[in-house]
């Protein structure tokens, strides 16, 4: 059981996200509900709260967003794969090799021991990504961080241009809920969210839990098989769990022992946001996509915040998350291999 003192941490951390969260609102940000727990959860772990969220509630949450992709974007990302497929490699390698870049020159640099910093540059599959590294003798404690900075400022900085780039109102976590006042509909995607999160896990699939319900759900609801809906209520709970998830990555420990690298993984990590943003920028020359389309889509990670704000946007929701998911895979394809090349490299330019 927990003891009265977290019960107590946790109370004042739903309340402060829910003001955090209420100012935002009424700022017009998009995903306010997760920008809101996420800026309160970053301040508590710094602080030294020591809570977290359990895996469990992380992946139930990644599954509830899965079902709103799918509910929002029904059968088009596989249209939207092979229509535009060439450009969606093209933009999905540019962004392996910013990222792939800025680690080399951080590795060069030293700014971190050893290879942290190749795998931490990493452009996605934070977890994944931090439990390949520990496989391959890098700092996962390091890696973790410098991950967790990329998913908070691509959240904060996507966020920001979505704000400025929308000419409405912010849909809000209503835009994906649909028809609720069915009860069975709300059933049936509770169901697909567990079926297709138990089968996306068994099988290892890359953030499997927001990808099996994703896919299977925009099957379903695309086909006219199962009616795609959830209530508000859980929504904002997926959206809280997942902001509080990635800001109580961030402690006091991990902060004290990346105090002297820091500047340079916010510097790393802001380069390849802008230069994914200038890549963002020349999309829009080459496709008849909107410049918001364009920045969520070439945003270096993570999936789940970019399809929250996404779907709360007035963005290209099959664009957006077919770049993103594309990306994905190819990042947890490519990420040892790049970061193998990026030590190596190094390695043997620093001997005589």
């Amino acid at each position: 059981m927990p003891s009265l003192r977290t019960i107590g941490l946790w109370l004042a951390l739903v309340a402060a996200s829910a003001l955090i969260a209420y100012g935002l609102t009424l700022a017009r940000f998009p995903a306010a509900l997760l920008l809101g727990p996420m800026i309160a959860a970053i301040a508590f772990g710094v602080g030294g709260s020591h809570l977290n969220v359990p895996r469990s509630g992380f992946l139930a949450a990644q599954a509830m967003i899965g079902c709103l992709v799918a509910h929002a974007v029904t059968g088009q990302i596989a249209q939207t794969l092979y229509e535009d497929g060439f450009v969606i490699v093209a933009v999905v390698l540019v962004t392996v090799a910013f990222s792939g870049l800025v680690g080399w020159v951080l590795t060069r640099l030293r700014v971190l021991p050893g290879t942290t910093a190749a795998w931490g540059s990493s452009p996605g599959g934070a977890s994944a990504m931090v439990a390949m590294a520990e496989d391959f003798g890098a700092d996962p404690r390091l890696v973790a961080f410098m991950q967790y900075v990329r998913v908070a400022a691509v959240v904060f900085s996507a966020s920001l241009a979505a704000r400025f780039l929308m000419h409405d109102a912010p849909l809000g976590a209503a835009a994906g809920a649909g028809d609720a006042s069915e009860l069975s509909s709300v059933a049936a995607t509770l169901l697909v969210a567990a079926i297709g999160a138990f089968i996306a896990l068994k099988l290892n699939v890359p953030a499997g839990a927001q990808i099996g319900p994703m896919v299977l759900g925009s099957v379903l609801h695309a086909t006219g098989l199962v009616r795609m809906a959830l209530p508000v209520t859980i929504l904002e709970l997926a959206y809280a769990c997942i902001g509080w998830y990635v800001g109580l990555r961030f402690t006091r420990e991990t902060l004290r022992m990346t105090f002297t690298a820091l500047p340079g993984i916010l510097v790393a990590t802001f380069a390849v946001i802008l230069l994914c943003a200038g890549w963002a920028f020349l999309l829009t020359l080459i496709l008849p996509i909107d410049l918001l389309t364009a920045v969520l889509a070439t945003s270096p990670g993570g999936l789940d915040s970019v399809a929250i704000i996404a779907v709360g946007s007035q963005a290209d929701v099959s664009f957006v998350l077919a770049v993103q998911t594309l990306r994905l895979f190819v990042v947890l394809l490519t990420g040892p291999l790049l970061a193998k090349w990026i030590s190596r490299s190094v390695h043997e330019d620093a001997t005589p």
